[in-house]
């Protein structure tokens, strides 16, 4: 079992009264899940189970806390932890409730992280209807009507929503001017910023 010193040193500056806490919640969480790791984490000590966090144990001046992630709050009074404020080792849960909760962090990091995630595609927009005003200048551009078509739907949605977007008539005007330049010459929306 590998200990890290910095927990050690993380010990060594607690309070008196932290102390015995914080050395027992350590050697129970190794007796409990055999080749935890430790590490510091957001500045209070962690164990971990392949990378990922079982409980962690905090020191402050009056009370000590101990969490075990997934475990949630007793109480929202309770304070940062899923034991309350702990200032003596006959605050502490006993040592087979909290190594019940260890065991079950460990299985929830097990079957997590053997389920395979689903990535979920994102739904495609409904393709936007094509204003007039710019459905009959494609008609009068052959060639800039024809790369419209030839387009995805996304980069249609591209040239209608730069068209529609416009607050002001003259800029309507001109952005639907640029839009016909641009794709008699075969380019996307945003080329410019192609490479």
């Amino acid at each position: 079992m590998s200990r890290d010193p910095r927990i050690d040193a993380y010990i060594d500056k607690a309070g008196d009264f932290a102390k015995p806490i914080l050395r027992h919640i350590r050697e129970l969480v190794h007796q409990t899940i055999p080749g935890a790791g430790e590490a510091v984490k957001w500045g209070m000590p962690h164990f971990t189970h392949k990378g990922k966090n079982i409980a962690g144990m905090a020191a402050f001046k009056a009370h000590c806390a101990v969490m075990v992630h997934g475990d949630g709050r007793q109480d929202q009074r309770d304070g940062m932890g899923s034991y309350g404020k702990l200032n003596s080792m006959k605050a502490l849960p006993n040592d087979s409730e909290l190594a019940a909760k260890l065991v079950e962090a460990r299985e929830r990091i097990d079957t997590e992280g053997s389920a395979v995630k689903r990535v979920r595609k994102p739904q495609p927009k409904a393709e936007l209807p094509v204003p007039q005003d710019f459905e009959a200048a494609l008609r009068e551009n052959l060639k800039a009507g024809a790369t419209f078509e030839g387009f995805p739907p996304s980069q249609r949605r591209e040239y209608v929503e730069w068209v529609s977007e416009a607050k002001q008539d003259a800029t309507r005007a001109k952005r639907l001017a640029t839009s016909i330049e641009w794709l008699a010459e075969g380019k996307r929306r945003n080329w410019k910023y192609e490479r």
